[in-house]
């Protein structure tokens, strides 16, 4: 797949035929995030029992690291772009790996949400290098759309491949084992990227200290407020105090991005319709999917009685379907654009959700839990590389970091909130300890909030990018939605 990919040598300065060694290494250091953002979901019944986590203490394992990872994202793009995308490649895979030794070794709870968040910062720095690396490195059309198909496949895959890996692990060795596998992993990374990814310019500029502050600040505060409520309730004084500071500290951030000679978002980047479309519902599609995950697996092992391996084997219909559809996603935006196939996948997600959200504490898993999952593999399967395409369409290569960095926010800012907004409702909704029929009733309210999540993504993509009338039209070569410029 990778042969016909021809890297754009102005933009990077590699030969043609080391392409394919450049995408090879943009997608493995991906999936070994992707992988570890989703090897924890099917430890975390482990991890809870081990460390003594409540359940509101238990999301700030995945929350903690999609925090930061969400809060850093526009610096880390931003770094790359001035210090140079090899360089800030590298200290990338050196931080994410140095955290994940740490994780691997947490002896206890309070360490090891430390280490995620650590491990968060390393993710902010490699994730938009990475994708910066592809858009800079190949051009625009039928060369990008293979490289960022295969970059959504690799999504996926490393997404579900996790949940498999996690519960294996988690039952036959130990759930930090996964974590550690990344430290040999990251050093043949490393020493791949210095041989195949040539030195590129740094560039003269200064990073936007204040933007990042007040950015990092207001989605830090606005994630705390909403994971609080789990405990605290939404009528509490600090938690409301918190979100005003929070809404303060985004508008000042927009108000600073506004004046910034270097700006760390340049706004022009969010003004193109397609693009500011696709942020929106990969966020919400994020958010939905984090949460997902998180409900899931510890419904299938503390209601179910599974096993973490039997927990992590029960993804495998998914995993599957989203590996084969994801195969086709080149093929199908040739036939049909990249809109409808965001539209299809996010429709066929919202589905399966919704399904899923019927589930209690008698329900089985043939008849309400895995018929469910195949319909969340297909729609990710169709839906997530046109996803990504739609948020760096029609993006000039000054704007690459920034674009790559906004795509990563909106996915990790959205899992963050995701997670919180429905561990918040599944708390709400019951009292009951941690029990088998408290833990069912927790998941039936937070999947039919997840749900309530894609059916936003789905209007925010109908609505901003593609309307009704283009819904279907087939697109000729290049399509529409390519020229759309900004």
């Amino acid at each position: 797949m990778t042969a016909s990919i021809t890297p754009v040598r102005a933009n990077l300065g590699i030969r043609p035929r080391r392409a394919g060694a450049l995408l090879a290494i943009i997608l493995v250091s991906y999936f070994m995030i992707v992988l570890d953002n989703s090897i924890v979901f099917t430890g975390l019944a482990r991890v809870r029992d081990e460390l003594d986590f409540s359940t509101a203490g238990l999301s700030w394992v995945q929350t903690a690291y999609a925090l930061v990872f969400g809060g850093f994202l526009l610096l880390g793009a931003r770094a790359g772009d001035l210090l140079g995308r090899r360089r800030m490649f590298v200290v990338g895979l050196v931080v994410f790996s140095a955290a994940s030794l740490a994780i691997g070794l947490a002896p206890t709870a309070e360490f090891l949400i430390a280490a995620r968040a650590v491990q968060g910062l390393g993710s902010a720095i490699l994730a938009p290098t990475a994708l910066a690396l592809l858009t800079a490195g190949f051009a625009e059309g039928p060369e990008r759309t293979r490289a960022v198909a295969a970059y959504g496949s690799v999504a996926g895959l490393g997404a579900s491949f996790g949940l498999v890996l996690g519960g294996i692990l988690a039952d036959f060795t130990s759930w930090r084992v996964g974590f550690l596998l990344n430290v040999p992993i990251g050093a043949v990374l490393i020493a791949a990227a210095m041989r195949v990814i040539v030195k590129s310019d740094t560039a003269r500029g200064r990073f936007d200290l204040a933007g990042a502050l007040t950015s990092t600040l207001g989605i830090g505060l606005l994630v705390y407020a909403i994971t609080r409520t789990a405990e605290s309730g939404w009528s509490d004084p600090i938690t409301l105090s918190l979100i005003g500071l929070a809404a303060l500290m985004l508008g000042a951030f927009v108000a600073i991005e506004t004046r910034a000679r270097q700006p760390i978002l340049p706004l022009r980047v969010l003004a193109d319709r397609t693009r500011a479309g696709a942020f929106i519902a990969r966020m919400l599609f994020a958010g939905a999917i984090f949460g997902y995950f998180f409900f899931i697996s510890q419904y299938m092992q503390s209601v179910l009685g599974f096993t973490p391996v039997q927990a992590g084997l029960a993804f495998l219909p998914m995993t599957i379907v989203q590996f084969a559809a994801s195969t086709f996603v080149s093929r199908l935006t040739r036939r049909f654009g990249n809109p409808a196939l965001v539209v299809v996948g996010l429709t066929i997600t919202a589905s399966g959700m919704l399904w899923l959200s019927l589930l209690d504490i008698d329900s089985t898993y043939w008849a309400a839990v895995g018929p469910p999952m195949i319909l969340l593999g297909l729609g990710q399967g169709i839906g997530f590389a046109p996803l990504t395409a739609a948020g760096i369409t029609a993006i000039e290569s000054r704007d690459a970091g920034a674009a790559s960095g906004v795509v990563n926010v909106a996915h990790q800012l959205g899992g963050a909130l995701g997670v919180s907004v429905m561990v918040a409702v599944a708390a709400a909704d019951t009292r009951v300890p941690a029990t088998a029929a408290g833990i069912a009733a927790e998941t039936s309210a937070g999947i039919t909030t997840g749900a309530l999540l894609l059916c936003l993504a789905l209007i925010a993509a109908l609505t901003l990018i593609t309307p009704w009338r283009r819904f279907f039209t087939r697109p000729s070569s290049p399509s529409p939605y390519e020229r759309n410029k900004s």
